[in-house]
């Protein structure tokens, strides 16, 4: 049987000249499992697509255009001053670009000829012009929210990576950055057509070192004949294999 790939675009050549884009989100898709990257990337068989959490999108869109009001201004918004953050919403001619999913910021790393892009939720910038990221989070839980669950290491790589390309940029840019998290309280005796937030702000102090030294193992990795073997951790990668095996025993 011939294997079409599901897709024929954004794939990896050997050898072609012209810069290849990586997202963020795809360096952290090699981050959890080499293999699965690699079939996206260079074969074209992506992970099956998850739901869109539309609520949390509604939120970072409130989020932006309550930020965006205090831009207009040129002041500061409430939770920077109720934290002591000596920060106002940055205005840049590019910030919208930056925010959409399919520009953000873009760099070339010409090392590996890649186009590395993200897209920022906001930034914020200091009297002294150095620039701190913000990054919008929503949730609805009554435990303690903190970084340190395993799947919010994810988020302080995407911090980071956001913190690499503005300095690729020329920008000055703060270690630390801050996720600005809405917990949605769901111990209201009733709905009322409203759902209400209570807002944590997070501080994290990024360390963007790691940034190059991957690029570079993605590049190897795309570059290689055959494809990367499973990665222990990896569901997608388990499913496949039990998958193969109950098949194969018809």
């Amino acid at each position: 049987m011939n294997y079409k790939p599901i897709r024929s675009k954004n794939l990896f050549i050997p050898n072609e000249t012209k810069p290849f884009k990586i997202s963020r989100s795809k360096i952290q898709d090699f981050f959890n499992c080499p293999r699965c990257f690699y079939l996206d990337r260079r074969c074209g068989t992506n992970h099956p697509p998850s739901y869109p959490f539309t609520l949390n999108n509604a939120v970072d869109t409130l989020l932006k255009k309550e930020f965006d009001q205090y831009r207009t201004q040129g002041n500061a918004h409430p939770i920077c001053l109720t934290h002591g953050i000596d920060a106002v919403p940055f205005a840049h001619s590019d910030l919208d670009d930056w925010r959409m999913n399919l520009k953000g910021i873009q760099y070339l790393h010409e090392p590996t000829n890649f186009i590395i892009t993200g897209s920022v939720d906001d930034i914020w910038v200091k009297p002294d012009g150095e620039l701190i990221v913000a990054d919008y989070k929503a949730t609805s839980t009554t435990k303690g929210i903190t970084l340190e669950e395993e799947y919010r290491q994810s988020y302080k790589r995407q911090m980071e990576i956001y913190q690499w390309l503005l300095r690729r940029k020329g920008f000055q840019v703060s270690k630390t950055g801050y996720f600005v998290y809405c917990n949605g309280d769901s111990q209201k005796e009733d709905f009322g057509e409203k759902l209400e937030f209570k807002i944590l702000l997070l501080p994290y102090e990024g360390d963007d070192s790691w940034v190059e030294g991957t690029l570079f193992k993605i590049k190897e990795c795309l570059k290689e004949s055959s494809i990367p073997s499973t990665s222990e951790n990896c569901d997608f990668c388990k499913y496949w294999f039990a998958v193969k095996a109950h098949v194969e025993k018809q």
